[in-house]
């Protein structure tokens, strides 16, 4: 055996060489005995090259000999064989993975032996599986994680869809992510589109856009308005993240439209009651100041037996006592026109104009007057409401708005949504510069300087119809005069 081994060195030049390589080698005979052991062959599997020289390769306890992998395996002639992995049992019994090359050794022509040299593949194998384990590990993680938030991304989605609120989510690039159903009933099915460009039309994001805020993380409250619907919204813009955790911006937008007109309306109701202080200051206390310095006028004069002299300051008595009673009359209407409810049954709107026309027969005869009504639908508002509100508009007309022989027509219709009546005149008209102040209480257009009046007719007028969710509106009526055109939802 000693000789062999000679022999084989001679042949692979150097000792040294086979030595000092950092992988294990071993060479065997024809017979596959072992016939060198390098150090670090020793040094992988615990044989020292002692205990290994002259032993069949196989008690390694590789992979067997004729399986794919040995050096005399008829079904794989081809050499060198090269990567072959196969697991061995070390001298302590410990498995170790290893990869290996193996070839013939030639002499003369003729097969003597064979080589193998092999690495110890069992830590990088190890860490191998531990990646593996740890990528599947993280795989199943993200799959959770991904699931998790689709189902909380789904769950976000269904509550915003049954919201009656509009939503919608933006991209950090303006663009529409996710519309709920109340937002798409308004602009459409827009996912893709630029938010600025649909809800506002505008080229370039909004001047007061919240998105650098969102960046940072923080809330922002808003009231704006969309270009595709009017009214005024309450906004609330708060971060959201995407599965890559990018953020986001959602808002939800609540119609305020009507909450607005109610604080608008307080506000009106207050300056409403800071004029009726200050007519009871001042309006309601001149006509008695008269009614008192005339009284003791007429007092003197009576001490001096005058009484022809006297009847014109009676007169002037009994004139300024009924300006104070027609005043405290409209005040009284005005004040509770906003607070009562609506009847359960249509009001014959034709029945209450025909009584107005009768109650106030001699002052349209007065001034010849011409007044014709159509048929006008029924509106669900209390009779003695309805009886102020066109009375107001009717002798509006009369007193400011008429012309010698001039007409007003009384005319009405319904529609879908709501019931129309429009009072007509020919007179005038109103100043385009005092148009906007017509409804005010106590306010009186330069129309009316030589006319007796208190100024809250139309602002009563004005008053049932707001209580009533109505609208009034003036427009000019075409050749000159006034056209009042009062609205009543169907519901009301």
């Amino acid at each position: 055996m000693i000789r062999k081994t000679k022999l084989f060195l001679n042949l692979l030049s150097q000792e040294t060489l086979l030595s000092t390589m950092p992988s294990g080698l071993f060479l065997v005979d024809t017979e596959r005995h072992i016939v060198y052991w390098n150090p670090e062959a020793e040094k992988i599997t615990g044989y020292s090259a002692a205990e290994a020289i002259g032993r069949h390769c196989s008690f390694l306890e590789g992979i067997e000999c004729g399986n794919a992998c040995s050096l005399f395996d008829s079904e794989s002639p081809d050499k060198p064989v090269i990567g072959a992995e196969c697991n061995i049992r070390t001298k302590s019994g410990e498995k170790v993975t290893i990869s290996k090359n193996v070839d013939f050794l030639w002499q003369d022509g003729q097969i003597i032996g064979g080589i193998e040299s092999f690495v110890d593949m069992t830590q990088q194998k190890n860490q191998e599986d531990l990646l593996r384990r740890n990528s599947e590990v993280l795989e199943k993680t993200v799959q959770r994680r991904t699931l998790a938030y689709q189902e909380e991304r789904n769950r976000l989605r269904e509550v915003l869809d049954s919201m009656p609120d509009l939503a919608y989510i933006v991209t950090a690039d303006y663009r529409i992510d996710f519309l709920n159903i109340a937002m798409a009933q308004i602009v459409g099915e827009s996912r893709g589109e630029v938010c600025h460009e649909v809800l506002h039309k505008l080229p370039s994001p909004c001047q007061d856009c919240p998105m650098s805020k969102i960046r940072r993380g923080q809330t922002v409250h808003e009231e704006r308005s969309f270009d595709a619907k009017k009214g005024t919204y309450e906004i609330i813009h708060t971060p959201v993240y995407n599965h890559d955790g990018i953020i986001q911006k959602l808002a939800v937008c609540r119609d305020i439209t009507q909450r607005k007109r109610a604080a608008e309306k307080l506000l009106e109701a207050n300056r409403h009651l800071d004029a009726f202080a200050h007519t009871v200051s001042h309006d309601l206390r001149s006509p008695l100041t008269g009614v008192l310095g005339y009284t003791e006028l007429l007092i003197e004069k009576i001490r001096a037996n005058s009484m022809e002299d006297s009847l014109p300051l009676l007169h002037t008595v009994r004139d300024q006592s009924k300006r104070m009673v027609n005043l405290i009359d409209d005040l009284l209407r005005f004040s509770t026109a906003g607070y009562l409810d609506s009847d359960d049954l249509s009001v014959n709107t034709n029945t209450i104009i025909e009584d107005i026309l009768k109650d106030n027969q001699f002052e349209i005869l007065e001034k010849k007057i011409r007044i014709t009504a159509e048929k006008l639908p029924s509106i669900r508002v209390p009779e003695s409401l309805i009886y102020e509100l066109f009375s107001n508009l009717i002798l509006n007309a009369v007193r400011y708005g008429y012309a010698p022989g001039g007409e007003i027509t009384v005319t009405g219709y319904s529609d879908d949504n709501s019931q129309v009546i429009i009072v007509r005149d020919n007179g005038p008209g109103i100043p385009k510069n005092e148009r906007g102040r017509i409804f005010d209480a106590f306010y009186r257009g330069s129309t009316s300087n030589d006319t007796e009046g208190t100024g809250i007719g139309l602002a009563t007028v004005s008053r049932i119809v707001d209580r009533f969710e109505g609208q009034v509106k003036l427009q000019e009526t075409p050749g000159g005069g006034c056209t009042f055109i009062v609205q009543f939802p169907l519901y009301g």
